[in-house]
């Protein structure tokens, strides 16, 4: 799947529907695609930030809904039936459900900034029954904030990019592999971390 061809060749649908749907709990690269959106817009000038930013978090907020509905509904069984088919292995679930009956609406906000909470998140309030009314806030706050800093950085970096080197397949690339990467280097201890807890808090099989 090459994300740089379809943010240049579909635009705007392309960030909403990958970010929506990595909200609903497909693992694909959804906050890749918002970057190489802004990115590509800073380069091309021929996508605007503030629409990518309002397309963004208007996906992050419908696919967390979505998410938290189905989990809502289908829950612990859904997961356990189906979850390995989307990497949604039994540990994460636990890290999920750990950090969700300690935290609540504070992990639905730093979960969207952290690459495996962004995805399941949603699932998974759900299938604890988190209060409604603090899931939708505290997603929308998280929708609004991740949504304007990574474009707003992919967009400014790309820009200055442009200006020193004018090279904009090879800029565009750079920028997501930066930040992607970044993301990835600061989160990966803290999962782990999380994910010992969590078996700790819940040993043993999740389902009985």
């Amino acid at each position: 799947m090459n994300t740089n061809h379809l943010i240049s060749t579909y635009g705007y649908w392309a960030v909403f529907a990958f970010v929506a749907a990595e909200s609903l709990g497909v693992p694909i690269p959804g906050e890749t695609a918002l970057i190489v959106a802004g990115a590509y817009a800073g380069q091309t000038h021929k996508l605007s930030p503030g629409i990518i930013f309002a397309v963004a978090a208007a996906a992050a907020v419908l696919g967390n809904i979505a998410g938290y509905l189905i989990g809502y509904k289908g829950g612990f069984a859904l997961a356990s039936r189906y979850g390995r088919k989307v990497r949604l292995d039994e540990r994460k679930l636990k890290v999920g459900r750990y950090v969700l009956d300690r935290q609540g609406g504070k992990v639905i906000f730093v979960g969207r900034f952290v690459s495996i909470l962004r995805t399941y998140i949603a699932f998974l309030a759900g299938t604890v029954r988190m209060d409604w009314r603090k899931f939708v806030v505290s997603t929308v706050a998280a929708a609004i904030v991740w949504a304007a800093l990574y474009t707003a950085l992919a967009y400014e970096a790309a820009k200055e990019l442009k200006r020193l080197s004018g090279v904009v397949d090879v800029v565009v690339a750079a920028v997501a592999v930066v930040v992607v990467v970044g993301v990835i280097l600061v989160t990966r201890k803290q999962v782990k971390l999380l994910g010992d807890k969590a078996e700790a808090a819940y040993p043993g099989p999740l389902y009985q």
